[in-house]
């Protein structure tokens, strides 16, 4: 240790030595400055470009540093120096350091860092060990101590990988760690190993003729130190347009921002801005100002009268606003004089200031006002039209009533061939009717939302036939065979809604019959494939009628679509019927789909998640009434502003053991109920003076009021929504009853509650 302090403050000039100090510090800061630059480039050639560049400032700052310090070493009175050797030594460490740089950028692991580090170091070493092989002591020679220099070696190297280490790791505190700890690396070098010169005096030593004398080396290490100030300042230059030309793309793309955009600093003060945020705040552009607060930019606009909402609590106001201003992010949306909108977000930055955005939200207002109008237009235009699809729907099905129920009473009655052939055609058009009707309603319902689906339990096995028995007679009329095939999977109790899914297979198979001259047809029930984990039925609809090519099956499924023209001319039909089926059918959690050919028969498959569920256990004595019942004869009271449909109940109900008491509306209703002495009420809905909810609501009122019993209450009603079911079973009522309504099923409700008593249409 003595040895190396000796030959650092008695053999140095320590003026040069602090130069050379500098000159390295400077040098390796430039260096890495550039290598920075090249690790940042995306073009290959201005980062090849750039890492030359790093690569021989750093070489020339190390050999330039140890040939600054070698020009104050004064260990003999004549120094000079081998020209070969020296230039050899710079060469060494322009390779060294081109070495190094290349692993640095292209090798980016910790592991590839150390060995850059190893690498530049070891380059070092030889440039310096080079330069002093060409050393020249007038009147001495020198060996060396070999323990100082294994020392020198091993400190250096220790720094230089630890440079390498650390370059990447801290960010800008890395890189000023890096230098110190490279320029540590060179000095403990380049001393030590000096240190490590043992001086043998030698009267017989000759300097070379050619050797350089200090003063040479001192013009060369003085033009090396000119180059590094010279790249230094380029690098400087370079670096601060770089950042010129940053912040100038940075405030370009701010100004052409579609937002407007102020910054404020942690005083809450306006540093800058751009010109859209002056556009959007038009009332205060020429009040912006560096340094204006922005409370003051409040009161501007307070004393404006800009914002409604402060009106008669200014302060308040403004307070609760620099308030909500204060959190981390904070967005608001603001109505300003004029009618107009501004959408105000407001964000805190790291160092406390704020960034405010302003966005005119004046046009999305008016939009979504708009939008809201159309939205409460297109709302009461939905209940007009809901309101009148129920008065057309009641208002059809009166006079439909009238016709299929007299239609149905004729057919009771002794009729020759031609008026029964006659009577036939006037049921078959009101069932059309019927029909078109209820698809009407139906679509109506599934458009607006307002189709609800049961979930109860039934027989599947009789839903499938009852829903083919509808139309067997019909089939077999034109000469079809009719297949019912229900395999032994299918024949089991599901829940689900029963009445949606006979209207589906009815509809299937009445176009299967309409559409089909010769042949077959069947319908099929049994397993179909899983969908998401769940067992799916799979039913099918065959036939061998007309069929149809692909461009008709696109349009089968369409509101008011058939095959063609031709196939509404000749068979009749709405195209309302498949539309209906497939949107059921999606609400139920399946598909409807259909596989045809010109000629060739059609077949539509319906595909449905059913869950089976457990048959229900059925009471001994829960059976429906015998033919061998003796029925009592009923009071019936019928309440029905319409003559034509009391008359049809009279027609109806003189089929059996029924004592009818018609009225014209509930208030009448009720005072004959009050008389008392009725088995069973038929109540119409739409009725002048009184309606038939208000009338029930009343009945019910008196049997509470009285404690007499229960009498069973139907709502006879040409109202068939299900809010008008719903209405009914609320106001009292115990079934509903659509007009027009079947005979068959009027006179078994009588029936039921002949024989069981006014408990038998309790729900």
């Amino acid at each position: 240790m003595q040895t190396i302090i000796y030959c650092l403050t008695m053999q140095h000039d320590w003026r040069l030595v602090l130069l050379a100090l500098l000159v390295c510090v400077g040098g390796l800061a430039t260096a890495l400055n550039l290598l920075i630059r090249a690790g940042r480039k995306r073009n290959r050639r201005a980062a090849t470009v750039h890492a030359s560049a790093a690569a021989a400032t750093a070489a020339i700052t190390i050999w330039t540093t140890h040939f600054v310090a070698m020009t104050g070493y004064h260990a003999a009175p004549t120094v000079t120096y081998d020209p070969g050797m020296t230039v050899a030594s710079l060469l060494i460490m322009l390779t060294a350091s081109g070495l190094s740089v290349a692993m640095i950028l292209c090798v980016r692991s910790f592991a590839g860092r150390l060995l850059a580090g190893a690498v530049g170091f070891c380059g070092v070493a030889a440039m310096h060990f080079t330069g002093m092989a060409g050393l020249s002591l007038g009147g001495a020679q020198f060996t060396w101590d070999l323990g100082l220099v294994i020392a020198a070696m091993a400190s250096g190297l220790v720094l230089a990988t630890g440079a390498a280490a650390v370059l990447h790791r801290w960010g800008r505190q890395g890189g000023i760690a890096a230098i110190a700890l490279v320029s540590l690396s060179i000095c403990a070098l380049h001393f030590v190993a000096m240190g490590a010169i043992v001086i043998v005096p030698d009267p017989m030593a000759t300097t070379q003729a050619d050797a350089l004398s200090k003063t040479a080396l001192m013009i060369s290490v003085t033009s090396a130190v000119v180059f590094l100030i010279l790249a230094a300042a380029v690098a400087g230059l370079m670096t601060y347009w770089s950042r010129s030309s940053a912040l100038g793309q940075i405030r370009e793309a701010i100004e052409a921002m579609p937002d407007g955009l102020g910054f404020y600093d942690s005083d809450d003060r306006l540093v800058l801005w751009n010109a859209r945020y002056a556009e959007v705040n038009p009332e205060l552009a020429s009040n912006l100002k560096v340094g204006l607060s922005f409370e003051d930019i409040l009161n501007i606009g307070l004393k404006q009268d800009l914002y409604a909402e402060a009106r008669g609590r200014e302060r308040e106001w403004a307070a609760e606003r620099i308030a909500a201003r204060s959190r981390a992010s904070n967005s608001l949306e603001q109505q300003i004089a004029g009618d107009r909108w501004l959408r105000i977000q407001d964000r805190r930055t790291s160092a406390g200031g704020y960034v405010t955005v302003v966005n005119d939200v004046t046009d999305l207002k008016r939009d979504a006002l708009a939008l809201a109008e159309a939205r409460d237009a297109a709302e009461a235009a939905n209940r007009a039209k809901s309101l009148f699809l129920a008065n057309m729907s009641h208002e059809i099905r009166t006079p439909l009533n009238g016709v299929i129920g007299v239609a149905q009473a004729l057919a009771a009655t002794d009729l020759s061939p031609d008026q029964r052939q006659m009577l036939d055609l006037i049921e078959s058009s009101g069932h059309t009717l019927q029909t078109l009707l209820s698809d009407i309603l139906d679509l109506a319902r599934v458009e607006s939302g307002r189709m609800d689906l049961a979930h109860e339990a039934f027989d599947l096995r009789r839903a499938i036939d009852e829903s083919a028995q509808l139309y067997s007679a019909s089939a077999h009329t034109k000469g079809l065979q009719f297949f019912v095939e229900v395999e032994p999977e299918a024949q089991v109790w599901v829940e689900g809604d029963v009445v949606r899914l006979k209207q589906i297979l009815t509809n299937l198979v009445s176009n299967a019959v309409k559409f089909t001259e010769s042949g077959f047809i069947s319908l099929t029930a049994g397993n179909g494939p899983e969908r998401g984990g769940q067992s799916t039925l799979r039913f099918t609809v065959e036939d061998t009628g007309i069929g149809f090519d692909g461009a008709c099956r696109e349009r089968l499924f369409g509101r008011f679509e058939q095959a063609d023209g031709e196939i509404t001319r000749k068979f009749g039909g709405s195209g309302l019927g498949l539309a209906i089926c497939r949107q059921l059918a999606e609400m139920m959690g399946g598909d409807l789909d259909c596989e045809s050919e010109p000629g060739g028969g059609s077949a539509f498959i319906l595909t449905l998640p059913l869950t089976a569920v457990p048959a229900p256990v059925v009471a001994d004595d829960d059976e429906g009434p015998g033919l061998g019942d003796v029925i009592p004869t009923l009071r019936v009271l019928l309440a029905d502003d319409h003559p034509t449909n009391r008359k049809v109940v009279e027609l109806v109900l003189a089929q059996a053991a029924v004592e009818l008491t018609s009225v014209e509306n509930g208030a009448e209703a009720v005072a004959a109920y009050r008389q008392g002495g009725f088995d069973l009420v038929l109540m119409d809905m739409q009725m002048p003076i009184m309606d038939g909810l208000t009338a029930t609501r009343e009945i019910r009122s008196h049997e509470a009021a009285t404690g007499g019993g229960r009498t069973p209450v139907v709502m006879l009603t040409a109202n068939a929504m299900p809010e008008h079911i719903a209405s009914g079973i609320t106001a009292g009522a115990d079934r509903h009853l659509a007009k027009p309504f079947n005979a068959v099923d009027l006179l078994e409700l009588v029936r039921m509650v002949g024989v069981r008593g006014p408990t038998a249409l309790a729900a």
